[in-house]
């Protein structure tokens, strides 16, 4: 199937496991399409196995973007992606081809799309601040200020999201003004979109789920870490809080047994799942497709490729 004459952006979305990997490759194959990876662990080297990355095999069977393009001791953030994602963008477009977004790292696909305002450096002084007035009166005290300052804002994000919460707060008392009147400053990207989410029932998605953290320890995801520990990545921020990552570091650490940790992955991914569907389900203009019981990627591809025409 060659590109359309006015070719649009498609975007695939959904859960952990849910199998937009295999999906979106095949998708690319038939829409003659570029993959541009929407996930916030996939832009760091060296951490291949614990993220599902897509190997070097598939990469060359379909140009890839925004995967391995930071070291883990440095944050990448939305911004950046934003920038680096849109760039990405433009490239395949002048090259006649279809960008295919694909992940399930909802703010990427916000940042993409959207865009998001370039806020204020980090002020450690006030998030310690803030930080404490969490611990010490709950994290619904610091919502409920959110609230008070800027309730659009505070309707977007979840009480128990405490790092939203205090990153709200934390441009307000900078800036002096609501985040939620810097973020409308935004440029949205100009080109048709059509945004798909892939779900599965909740059995057939825990079952994927099982297979893949199975399928990641006999790759070697305890040799992987290690070796993250080793090249002095294992204190960073990004490993400390990647899915997979935390869990084997307390392995390595003697504090889990494997099982244990194959257990608390599992439950880990489970609930990250079901943050991710949360969020999806509140995006606007994006069709779902149920993949429940199927195993048959080219087939679900050939669906979406009759949705984006």
């Amino acid at each position: 199937m060659s590109p359309p004459d006015d070719p649009k952006l498609l975007i695939l979305v959904g859960p952990t496991a849910v199998g937009k990997t295999e999906i979106a490759l095949r998708v690319a194959r038939q829409l003659a399409a570029e993959i541009v990876s929407a996930d916030s662990r996939l832009v760091y080297r060296f951490m291949d196995i614990g993220t599902a990355k897509p190997d070097r095999q598939v990469r060359d069977q379909v140009p890839h973007h925004m995967i391995d393009v930071a070291d883990p001791d440095r944050q990448y953030t939305s911004k950046q992606y934003e920038r680096d994602g849109r760039e990405a963008i433009a490239a395949i477009l002048a090259r006649g081809k279809v960008p295919l977004v694909v992940g399930g790292t909802g703010l990427y696909v916000r940042a993409l799309v959207e865009g998001i305002f370039d806020g204020p450096s980090a002020d450690a002084g006030i998030r310690r601040r803030l930080l404490e007035a969490a611990r010490s009166s709950g994290k619904t005290c610091l919502w409920q200020r959110l609230v008070e300052v800027d309730p659009e804002k505070a309707r977007r994000i979840d009480p128990e999201n405490l790092p939203r919460v205090i990153r709200a707060l934390e441009v307000f008392e900078i800036t002096g003004r609501r985040m939620s009147d810097l973020e409308k400053a935004s440029k949205p990207l100009a080109i048709r979109t059509v945004k798909l989410g892939l779900t599965r029932a909740k059995h057939d998605l825990h079952d994927l789920i099982e297979q893949r953290v199975d399928a990641m320890l006999e790759l070697g995801l305890a040799g992987e870490v290690k070796g993250l520990v080793g090249m002095g990545y294992g204190e960073t921020v990004v490993v400390r809080n990647s899915l997979g990552y935390r869990e084997m570091l307390r392995h390595i650490a003697g504090e889990l047994s494997l099982k244990e940790t194959a257990d608390l992955i599992k439950q880990n991914t489970r609930h990250f799942a079901k943050r991710q569907m949360t969020w999806f389900r509140k995006e606007p203009d994006l069709a779902w497709l149920d993949v429940t019981g199927r195993r048959d990627p080219e087939a679900i591809a050939a669906e979406v490729c009759g949705l984006y025409q």
